[in-house]
C-alpha cells in the first residue's frame, strides 16, 4: 500500500489475488515472529560469562575438587550456556566406568549423568544383566550440555572435536581418581575421547580395545542411538546393546555367556 494506493488495485491483472496474498503475508509474518528463537525458560539458571578457567595450581586430588573445577571451566563456549557442569557418579575403584557423550536436557537440570530417556534405557540394560547401577561409575566425555533453542525447547547438538578435546583433561583426571578396572565407551564421541582416535562404532562395537596407558575399553552404541531408531528395529538393537554390556561386565577377554532374560 505504500507503493500503490488501494484505489488502483482494481486495475491490475492480479487484482483478484491481492486480498488473499496480503492476508497470507500477514499470517506468515506472525508465524515467523512466534517461531523466532527465545531465551531458555527461567528455570534454566545460566552461569554468568567468565574468563577462561585456568588449570588449578595444584593437582586435583578428589572428585569434589574436580567438580568444583569443571563448574568454572570456560575453555569452550558450551560452559557459558549450560545450567551447570555434570560430572560422573558412582563408587571408586569399580569394575566398570561407563563414558557417554555429554549431558542431556534433564542431566543439565539435575546435575546428574544419565537420568533422561537414554539413561532410563541404560538402566534397563543394566537391570537385564543384574548389574546394579550403584556398582558402576557413569560419566560423560563432555561436561556441559550443548544445545540449540527451538522456541523454548533445548535441542541436543553433538559436541565438536575441539569441545571434546577441551574436556579431555577433566575426563582423564576423573579416570585417574576413580581407578576403574575397565572402561566402556558409549558412542563415537566417548570412544574418540578415550582412545585418542576416530572410532567407527558399528565396526568396533563389542570388542575390547587398549588405550595407550594399557587400560581396556569396550565400545558400543550410546543408548540415545537406540531411541532414534525406527520402532520395529529397537527391540533387536536393545538385545545387541545388552549383549555388549554383558561382555563388558564379564571383563576383558572373558565370555559373558547368555544375558539373563
Amino acid at each position: 500500500q505504500k507503493e500503490m494506493p488501494r484505489k488502483y488495485w482494481r486495475n491490475l491483472p492480479e487484482a483478484s489475488l491481492i486480498a488473499s496474498l496480503a492476508a497470507q503475508a500477514q499470517e506468515r509474518s506472525g508465524a515467523m515472529i512466534e517461531q523466532a528463537p527465545t531465551t531458555a525458560a527461567r528455570r534454566f539458571t545460566r552461569l554468568p560469562p567468565a574468563v577462561v578457567a585456568q588449570l588449578p595450581g595444584s593437582p586435583i586430588d578428589s572428585l569434589p575438587a574436580l567438580r568444583a573445577a569443571t563448574q568454572r571451566c570456560r575453555q569452550c563456549p558450551i560452559g557459558a550456556c549450560a545450567t551447570q557442569a555434570v560430572n560422573g557418579e558412582g563408587p571408586l575403584a569399580p569394575a566398570l566406568m561407563f563414558v557417554g557423550e555429554q549431558p542431556g536436557d534433564q542431566e543439565d537440570l539435575q546435575g546428574r549423568p544419565f537420568v533422561g530417556p537414554a539413561g532410563q534405557l541404560f538402566d534397563r540394560a543394566l537391570a537385564r544383566l543384574q548389574l546394579p547401577r550403584e556398582t558402576v561409575f557413569v560419566s560423560n566425555a563432555v561436561r556441559h550440555f550443548k544445545f540449540e533453542l527451538r522456541g523454548r525447547r533445548r535441542i541436543h547438538k553433538t559436541p565438536g572435536q575441539q569441545e571434546a578435546m577441551a574436556c579431555a583433561q577433566w575426563l582423564e583426571q576423573e579416570i585417574g581418581l576413580v581407578r576403574p578396572r575397565a572402561l566402556v565407551a558409549l558412542g563415537a564421541t566417548a570412544a574418540r575421547s578415550l582412545l585418542g582416535r576416530p572410532v567407527a562404532v558399528t565396526k568396533e562395537r563389542g570388542r575390547w580395545l587398549q588405550r595407550a596407558d594399557g587400560m581396556q575399553v569396550l565400545v558400543t552404541l550410546h543408548p540415545s542411538a537406540l531411541l532414534r531408531m525406527e520402532t520395529q528395529l529397537q527391540d533387536a538393537a536393545f538385545e545387541e546393546f545388552v549383549s555388549d554390556l554383558g561382555k563388558a561386565a564379564a571383563g576383558p577377554g572373558l565370555d559373558p555367556g547368555p544375558s539373563p532374560g
